[in-house]
């Protein structure tokens, strides 16, 4: 190709043809201009190409990471309803229900201390936090609501606290004050322990118990409504980084 634009312009510049060669060479600028134009378009195209496949990576490990929360989600949102309708359940003979199963009372009495802490598995969204590279997520709204997820959990977080401190106060505080707990113990692992009214002495009387339990209605409650909004927000985000894979 150069050989023969080479030719042509010797031809051209031997016939004296000034008008014809200053065309020629202005054809031959703009053919570079072109060439190069070109080329930096395919090296954009391929830049842009790696820079897809970095940004669907993240995506697909972002998906892992809410569907492994999801999961842990849900264990957390039943194992916490348990304990309010556990708390519902003893609330209810401390006004007066009739306990007809020692062993099942005794097993909701202690349902609200057996709590854990929720911890969601945010890896990747760290990672690109940390690292300044979270702009390489090019869709506006799987960003924005990673973010508002992140801050739902922070909520998450100082719900907990809160429970925490007042589990301490309100709930363990009383009862530990008020009753020997090994028989109880005791029952909750080998049903064949007895039980009676007897045993638990003022536990039925003693206002601070009533309200501890009610304590614990009120802010599993809360946190179960905190968890329910980030996995509402999780399916929502999950759908959308499904279709911005598939784009």
């Amino acid at each position: 190709m150069l050989f023969l634009l080479r030719k042509i312009r010797r031809k051209l510049m031997k016939e004296n043809k000034v008008t014809s060669y200053l065309l020629y060479a202005i054809g031959e600028i703009v053919l570079v201009i072109v060439g190069i134009l070109v080329a930096i378009q395919i090296d954009n195209l391929n830049e842009d190409s790696k820079e897809r496949k970095k940004e669907i990576h993240y995506l697909v490990n972002i998906k892992r990471d809410l569907e492994n929360n999801l999961v842990n989600m849900d264990n957390f949102l039943t194992q916490r309803a348990a304990c309010i309708v556990s708390a519902q359940n003893v609330v209810a003979h401390l006004e007066g229900k009739p306990i007809t199963d020692w062993h099942a009372f005794n097993e909701d009495c202690i349902r609200i201390y057996d709590w854990r802490r929720f911890y969601q598995v945010n890896y990747t969204f760290e990672e690109l936090t940390y690292s300044g590279n979270l702009a390489i997520i090019s869709n506006d709204s799987i960003k924005s609501l990673l973010l508002n997820l992140e801050s739902l959990y922070k909520q998450t977080k100082a719900e907990e606290d809160h429970f925490r401190f007042d589990s301490e106060e309100i709930i363990y505080k009383p009862i530990y004050e008020i009753m020997d707990l090994n028989p109880m113990l005791k029952n909750y692992m080998d049903e064949s322990q007895p039980l009676s009214r007897e045993l638990f002495g003022t536990f039925f009387t003693d206002t601070r118990i009533k309200n501890g339990f009610l304590m614990a209605i009120l802010e599993f409650s809360k946190m179960n409504a905190q968890l329910e909004e980030m996995k509402a927000t999780t399916l929502n985000l999950i759908d959308i980084i499904d279709n911005e894979i598939k784009e």
